[in-house]
């Protein structure tokens, strides 16, 4: 796969050479709050991602870098591609906090959804979010995403409840 450019970041293919960064982004308190999947995330625990979801074919992950330095910030990823049902969840995030309310998440969306509607085909999109997680959801909803459904009370993390928006995009070419 290609680069994947647009204005201020571009997206590439995610290789094992990320994983120090992503270990390092996604235990960070910046980003593992915001998880349904809060345990510490290790180095065998992302090899085994990478083996039995990315290069498996069942999902697809880049890492998201600035155009203007190359600096990697981040990840985008779908993954559990239903292909009877011809859809797939997304997800993102952003390992660093100086480029947050840039937009910057909202370009993210749309150069993720853009590939799976046309790399991939895909009729919808859905992203399942922590209801409070308002940066996310915000960027879904700026980007095109409608909300589908509030689930209260839907996972628990920590023993403590927690709600979850259910948030989807069709493909725009599907009728």
């Amino acid at each position: 796969m290609e680069r994947i450019y647009g204005k201020q970041v571009y997206l590439r293919p995610i290789t094992e050479e990320d994983t120090d960064d992503i270990i390092s982004w996604r235990n960070s308190e910046a980003v593992r709050p915001y998880f349904i999947y809060q345990q510490p995330f290790t180095r065998e625990g992302h090899l085994n991602w990478l083996k039995n979801m990315i290069y498996s074919g069942k999902g697809y992950q880049f890492i998201v870098c600035m155009i203007e330095n190359d600096k990697p910030i981040g990840s985008t990823f779908l993954r559990d591609y239903d292909k009877e049902n011809n859809k797939i969840e997304y997800g993102m995030f952003l390992g660093s906090d100086d480029i947050k309310g840039k937009g910057i998440g909202r370009e993210i969306c749309c150069l993720t959804w853009n590939f799976a509607f046309e790399n991939l085909g895909v009729h919808k999109i859905f992203s399942r979010i922590l209801a409070d997680n308002m940066a996310s959801r915000k960027s879904c909803e700026k980007a095109g995403m409608i909300q589908e459904a509030y689930l209260k009370d839907d996972v628990c993390i920590n023993g403590e409840y927690r709600d979850l928006v259910w948030l989807s995009v069709m493909n725009p070419n599907h009728k």
